[in-house]
Protein backbone atom coordinates (compact mmCIF):
# COMPACT_ATOMS: atom_id res chain seq x y z
CA UNK A 1 0.00 0.00 0.00
CA UNK A 2 1.17 3.13 -0.93
CA UNK A 3 2.38 5.77 1.98
CA UNK A 4 0.23 8.27 0.49
CA UNK A 5 -2.89 6.43 1.32
CA UNK A 6 -5.67 6.55 2.52
CA UNK A 7 -7.67 7.95 -0.36
CA UNK A 8 -10.53 10.57 1.05
CA UNK A 9 -13.62 10.48 -0.82
CA UNK A 10 -16.48 12.61 0.35
CA UNK A 11 -19.74 11.12 1.50
CA UNK A 12 -21.99 9.33 -1.48
CA UNK A 13 -23.01 6.83 -3.29
CA UNK A 14 -20.14 6.30 -4.51
CA UNK A 15 -18.08 6.34 -1.68
CA UNK A 16 -20.52 4.32 0.57
CA UNK A 17 -20.07 1.62 -2.66
CA UNK A 18 -16.52 1.96 -3.18
CA UNK A 19 -16.21 1.27 0.55
CA UNK A 20 -18.35 -1.96 0.61
CA UNK A 21 -16.40 -3.10 -2.11
CA UNK A 22 -13.32 -3.07 -0.19
CA UNK A 23 -14.83 -4.26 3.18
CA UNK A 24 -16.62 -7.42 1.51
CA UNK A 25 -13.08 -8.15 -0.45
CA UNK A 26 -11.94 -7.87 3.72
CA UNK A 27 -10.16 -4.42 3.49
CA UNK A 28 -11.26 -2.09 6.57
CA UNK A 29 -12.40 1.18 6.02
CA UNK A 30 -12.55 4.50 7.94
CA UNK A 31 -16.30 5.90 7.72
CA UNK A 32 -17.75 8.69 9.94
CA UNK A 33 -20.33 8.35 12.81
CA UNK A 34 -22.03 10.64 15.49
CA UNK A 35 -19.23 9.79 17.72
CA UNK A 36 -16.05 9.50 16.22
CA UNK A 37 -14.13 8.24 12.77
CA UNK A 38 -14.27 4.08 13.07
CA UNK A 39 -12.66 1.52 11.40
CA UNK A 40 -15.04 -0.60 10.20
CA UNK A 41 -14.36 -4.47 8.87
CA UNK A 42 -16.93 -7.53 8.07
CA UNK A 43 -17.56 -8.87 11.69
CA UNK A 44 -17.97 -12.01 10.77
CA UNK A 45 -14.57 -12.19 9.22
CA UNK A 46 -11.64 -12.86 11.11
CA UNK A 47 -9.16 -12.15 8.90
CA UNK A 48 -10.78 -8.96 7.75
CA UNK A 49 -10.48 -8.02 11.95
CA UNK A 50 -7.43 -8.70 12.14
CA UNK A 51 -6.75 -6.41 9.58
CA UNK A 52 -7.86 -3.77 12.05
CA UNK A 53 -5.88 -5.06 14.80
CA UNK A 54 -2.74 -4.75 12.74
CA UNK A 55 -3.51 -1.35 10.86
CA UNK A 56 -4.37 0.03 14.39
CA UNK A 57 -1.66 -2.15 16.36
CA UNK A 58 -3.93 -2.72 18.80
CA UNK A 59 -3.43 -5.39 21.65
CA UNK A 60 -5.65 -7.99 20.66
CA UNK A 61 -6.73 -8.39 24.30
CA UNK A 62 -9.10 -5.36 23.66
CA UNK A 63 -12.22 -6.21 22.26
CA UNK A 64 -14.27 -4.02 19.31
CA UNK A 65 -17.74 -2.65 19.45
CA UNK A 66 -19.69 -3.93 16.73
CA UNK A 67 -22.58 -1.88 14.90
CA UNK A 68 -25.29 -3.29 13.34
CA UNK A 69 -28.17 -1.33 11.42
CA UNK A 70 -31.31 -1.67 14.12
CA UNK A 71 -32.59 -3.58 17.26
CA UNK A 72 -33.55 -6.83 15.46
CA UNK A 73 -29.91 -7.85 13.92
CA UNK A 74 -28.63 -7.14 17.36
CA UNK A 75 -31.05 -9.56 18.91
CA UNK A 76 -29.64 -11.90 16.39
CA UNK A 77 -26.47 -11.45 17.98
CA UNK A 78 -26.41 -10.92 21.35
CA UNK A 79 -28.79 -12.45 24.49
CA UNK A 80 -30.79 -9.05 25.63
CA UNK A 81 -32.96 -8.60 29.17
CA UNK A 82 -35.63 -6.18 29.61
CA UNK A 83 -33.22 -4.03 30.89
CA UNK A 84 -31.02 -3.88 27.91
CA UNK A 85 -33.82 -3.75 25.64
CA UNK A 86 -35.41 -0.91 27.26
CA UNK A 87 -32.59 0.76 26.84
CA UNK A 88 -31.66 -0.30 23.29
CA UNK A 89 -35.49 1.14 22.39
CA UNK A 90 -34.85 4.68 23.97
CA UNK A 91 -31.56 5.41 22.62
CA UNK A 92 -30.61 3.74 19.53
CA UNK A 93 -29.90 4.77 17.01
CA UNK A 94 -27.21 6.42 19.39
CA UNK A 95 -24.18 6.84 20.93
CA UNK A 96 -24.78 4.37 23.20
CA UNK A 97 -22.62 0.62 23.17
CA UNK A 98 -24.52 -2.17 24.89
CA UNK A 99 -21.96 -4.89 26.61
CA UNK A 100 -24.19 -8.02 26.32
CA UNK A 101 -23.87 -11.76 26.19
CA UNK A 102 -23.34 -13.29 23.11
CA UNK A 103 -25.40 -15.84 21.34
CA UNK A 104 -23.92 -18.88 20.28
CA UNK A 105 -23.71 -19.50 16.62
CA UNK A 106 -23.83 -15.58 16.18
CA UNK A 107 -21.39 -15.73 13.72
CA UNK A 108 -19.50 -13.08 14.39
CA UNK A 109 -15.50 -13.48 14.48
CA UNK A 110 -13.90 -14.78 17.99
CA UNK A 111 -11.17 -12.34 17.72
CA UNK A 112 -13.97 -9.39 17.79
CA UNK A 113 -14.36 -9.84 21.70
CA UNK A 114 -11.18 -11.00 22.41
CA UNK A 115 -12.24 -14.32 23.73
CA UNK A 116 -14.53 -12.78 26.22
CA UNK A 117 -18.68 -14.78 26.21
CA UNK A 118 -20.01 -10.70 25.85
CA UNK A 119 -20.07 -8.46 22.69
CA UNK A 120 -20.46 -4.90 22.77
CA UNK A 121 -22.68 -3.69 20.35
CA UNK A 122 -24.09 -0.39 18.84
CA UNK A 123 -26.73 1.15 16.18
CA UNK A 124 -25.26 4.17 15.05
CA UNK A 125 -27.25 7.29 13.92
CA UNK A 126 -24.84 8.48 11.35
CA UNK A 127 -25.70 8.44 7.61
CA UNK A 128 -22.51 7.57 6.35
CA UNK A 129 -22.18 4.38 8.65
CA UNK A 130 -26.31 3.47 8.41
CA UNK A 131 -25.43 3.32 4.57
CA UNK A 132 -22.61 1.45 4.95
CA UNK A 133 -24.44 -1.17 7.25
CA UNK A 134 -27.37 -1.44 4.60
CA UNK A 135 -24.89 -1.87 1.36
CA UNK A 136 -22.96 -4.61 3.07
CA UNK A 137 -25.83 -6.28 4.82
CA UNK A 138 -23.18 -7.72 8.00
CA UNK A 139 -22.48 -6.61 11.01
CA UNK A 140 -19.42 -4.01 10.86
CA UNK A 141 -16.67 -4.14 14.36
CA UNK A 142 -15.46 -0.44 14.22
CA UNK A 143 -13.02 1.00 16.67
CA UNK A 144 -12.00 4.41 16.45
CA UNK A 145 -9.91 5.07 13.05
CA UNK A 146 -6.35 6.05 14.80
CA UNK A 147 -3.50 4.01 15.59
CA UNK A 148 -4.25 2.40 18.98
CA UNK A 149 -3.89 4.75 22.00
CA UNK A 150 -3.95 7.93 20.32
CA UNK A 151 -5.92 10.90 19.61
CA UNK A 152 -9.52 9.51 18.43
CA UNK A 153 -10.45 11.10 15.40
CA UNK A 154 -13.18 13.39 14.50
CA UNK A 155 -12.17 14.64 11.31
CA UNK A 156 -10.95 12.73 7.98
CA UNK A 157 -7.69 14.36 8.07
CA UNK A 158 -6.71 13.03 11.45
CA UNK A 159 -7.67 9.56 9.96
CA UNK A 160 -5.49 9.98 7.04
CA UNK A 161 -2.45 11.15 9.48
CA UNK A 162 -3.11 8.57 11.93
CA UNK A 163 -3.40 5.52 9.90
CA UNK A 164 -1.31 6.23 6.24
CA UNK A 165 -0.16 3.77 4.29
CA UNK A 166 -2.22 1.36 6.68
CA UNK A 167 -5.99 1.67 5.09
CA UNK A 168 -7.32 2.39 1.52
CA UNK A 169 -10.16 4.97 2.09
CA UNK A 170 -11.88 7.19 4.34
CA UNK A 171 -15.04 8.46 4.34
CA UNK A 172 -15.22 12.16 4.65
CA UNK A 173 -18.73 13.50 6.02
CA UNK A 174 -17.00 16.12 8.13
CA UNK A 175 -16.27 17.14 11.89
CA UNK A 176 -18.15 14.18 13.76
CA UNK A 177 -21.32 15.86 15.74
CA UNK A 178 -20.45 14.37 19.28
CA UNK A 179 -16.64 14.49 19.30
CA UNK A 180 -16.07 11.42 21.58
CA UNK A 181 -16.37 8.01 21.55
CA UNK A 182 -19.67 5.93 22.79
CA UNK A 183 -21.14 5.12 26.84
CA UNK A 184 -20.70 2.05 27.21
CA UNK A 185 -23.16 0.06 29.36
CA UNK A 186 -23.03 -3.51 30.90
CA UNK A 187 -25.37 -5.13 33.14
CA UNK A 188 -27.01 -1.76 33.95
CA UNK A 189 -23.27 -0.12 34.91
CA UNK A 190 -21.32 2.90 32.56
CA UNK A 191 -18.23 1.32 32.09
CA UNK A 192 -17.13 4.10 29.96
CA UNK A 193 -18.87 7.67 30.18
CA UNK A 194 -19.53 9.12 26.80
CA UNK A 195 -22.04 11.58 24.99
CA UNK A 196 -25.08 9.97 26.81
CA UNK A 197 -24.72 10.91 30.72
CA UNK A 198 -25.68 7.83 33.81
CA UNK A 199 -28.52 10.29 34.21
CA UNK A 200 -29.86 10.47 30.78
CA UNK A 201 -29.82 6.62 30.45
CA UNK A 202 -31.51 6.33 34.02
CA UNK A 203 -28.46 5.11 35.70
CA UNK A 204 -27.20 6.12 38.97
CA UNK A 205 -23.50 5.22 39.26
CA UNK A 206 -20.54 3.70 37.17
CA UNK A 207 -19.10 0.39 37.54
CA UNK A 208 -16.72 -0.09 39.64
CA UNK A 209 -13.06 -1.18 38.58
CA UNK A 210 -11.91 -4.43 38.19
CA UNK A 211 -8.35 -4.39 36.61
CA UNK A 212 -9.89 -6.44 33.86
CA UNK A 213 -10.57 -5.65 30.40
CA UNK A 214 -14.50 -6.52 30.05
CA UNK A 215 -15.57 -4.26 27.21
CA UNK A 216 -13.94 -1.94 24.60
CA UNK A 217 -12.40 1.73 25.73
CA UNK A 218 -11.33 0.46 29.30
CA UNK A 219 -7.40 0.66 29.08
CA UNK A 220 -5.72 3.04 31.37
CA UNK A 221 -3.36 5.11 28.76
CA UNK A 222 -5.66 5.94 25.51
CA UNK A 223 -6.57 8.85 23.74
CA UNK A 224 -3.17 10.01 24.39
CA UNK A 225 -0.98 12.48 22.39
CA UNK A 226 2.48 12.31 21.61
CA UNK A 227 3.50 15.02 24.07
CA UNK A 228 3.30 14.89 28.01
CA UNK A 229 -0.34 16.29 28.84
CA UNK A 230 -0.67 18.18 32.06
CA UNK A 231 -4.32 18.74 33.98
CA UNK A 232 -6.03 21.28 35.63
CA UNK A 233 -4.13 24.09 34.44
CA UNK A 234 -5.03 27.30 35.20
CA UNK A 235 -1.86 29.20 33.14
CA UNK A 236 0.85 27.71 30.96
CA UNK A 237 4.25 26.78 32.48
CA UNK A 238 7.06 27.46 30.23
CA UNK A 239 6.58 27.07 26.73
CA UNK A 240 3.03 24.76 26.75
CA UNK A 241 0.34 24.67 24.36
CA UNK A 242 -2.94 25.75 26.77
CA UNK A 243 -6.54 24.29 25.81
CA UNK A 244 -8.67 26.82 27.61
CA UNK A 245 -11.93 26.55 29.19
CA UNK A 246 -14.78 29.03 30.06
CA UNK A 247 -13.13 31.92 31.69
CA UNK A 248 -9.03 30.65 30.94
CA UNK A 249 -8.16 31.59 27.59
CA UNK A 250 -5.07 29.77 26.15
CA UNK A 251 -3.94 29.07 22.91
CA UNK A 252 -7.21 27.31 21.79
CA UNK A 253 -10.35 26.45 23.76
CA UNK A 254 -12.75 24.11 24.69
CA UNK A 255 -15.26 27.17 25.07
CA UNK A 256 -15.04 30.26 26.17
CA UNK A 257 -18.72 30.34 27.07
CA UNK A 258 -18.29 26.80 29.31
CA UNK A 259 -20.65 24.96 26.95
CA UNK A 260 -19.70 21.37 27.80
CA UNK A 261 -21.52 19.59 24.67
CA UNK A 262 -19.45 22.27 23.02
CA UNK A 263 -16.30 21.65 24.65
CA UNK A 264 -16.76 17.77 23.93
CA UNK A 265 -17.30 18.24 20.57
CA UNK A 266 -13.98 20.01 20.63
CA UNK A 267 -12.12 17.95 22.57
CA UNK A 268 -9.56 15.21 20.24
CA UNK A 269 -10.00 18.24 17.48
CA UNK A 270 -7.81 20.41 20.05
CA UNK A 271 -6.14 17.71 21.44
CA UNK A 272 -5.00 17.25 17.87
CA UNK A 273 -3.82 21.02 16.99
CA UNK A 274 -1.92 20.84 20.05
CA UNK A 275 0.00 17.69 19.61
CA UNK A 276 0.71 19.28 15.90
CA UNK A 277 1.85 22.29 17.33
CA UNK A 278 5.73 23.39 17.98
CA UNK A 279 5.26 23.60 21.96
CA UNK A 280 6.98 20.97 23.50
CA UNK A 281 4.11 19.97 26.10
CA UNK A 282 0.21 20.20 26.48
CA UNK A 283 -1.84 21.97 29.22
CA UNK A 284 -5.51 21.34 29.75
CA UNK A 285 -7.61 23.92 31.57
CA UNK A 286 -10.50 22.78 34.70
CA UNK A 287 -13.32 21.20 33.14
CA UNK A 288 -16.58 20.61 35.24
CA UNK A 289 -16.92 17.10 36.25
CA UNK A 290 -20.51 16.96 35.70
CA UNK A 291 -22.77 15.89 33.00
CA UNK A 292 -20.78 14.94 29.59
CA UNK A 293 -17.74 16.64 32.14
CA UNK A 294 -17.62 13.18 33.16
CA UNK A 295 -16.25 11.52 30.00
CA UNK A 296 -14.41 14.71 28.68
CA UNK A 297 -12.48 14.43 32.18
CA UNK A 298 -12.44 10.56 31.78
CA UNK A 299 -10.46 10.74 27.79
CA UNK A 300 -8.38 13.28 29.38
CA UNK A 301 -7.06 11.67 32.68
CA UNK A 302 -6.81 8.85 30.12
CA UNK A 303 -4.91 10.96 27.58
CA UNK A 304 -2.66 11.83 30.19
CA UNK A 305 -2.08 8.94 31.69
CA UNK A 306 1.59 7.57 31.85
CA UNK A 307 2.42 4.60 28.73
Amino acid sequence: MSPTNPRILPYGEAAIAEAAALIRAGECVAVPTETVYGLAADATDSAAVAGIYAAKGRPSFNPLIVHVADLAVAERIAVFDDAARDLAERFWPGPLTLVLPVRAGSGIASLVTAGLETIALRVPAHRAMQALLAVCGKPLAAPSANASGAISPTRAEHVAASLAGRIPLVIDDGATPAGLESTIVMDGHVLRPGPLTAADLGLSDAAPASGTITAPGQLASHYAPGKPLRLDAVERNGGEWLIGFGPIAGDDTLSATGDLVEAASRLFDALHRADASAAPAIAVAPVPHAGIGIAINDRLRRAAHPR
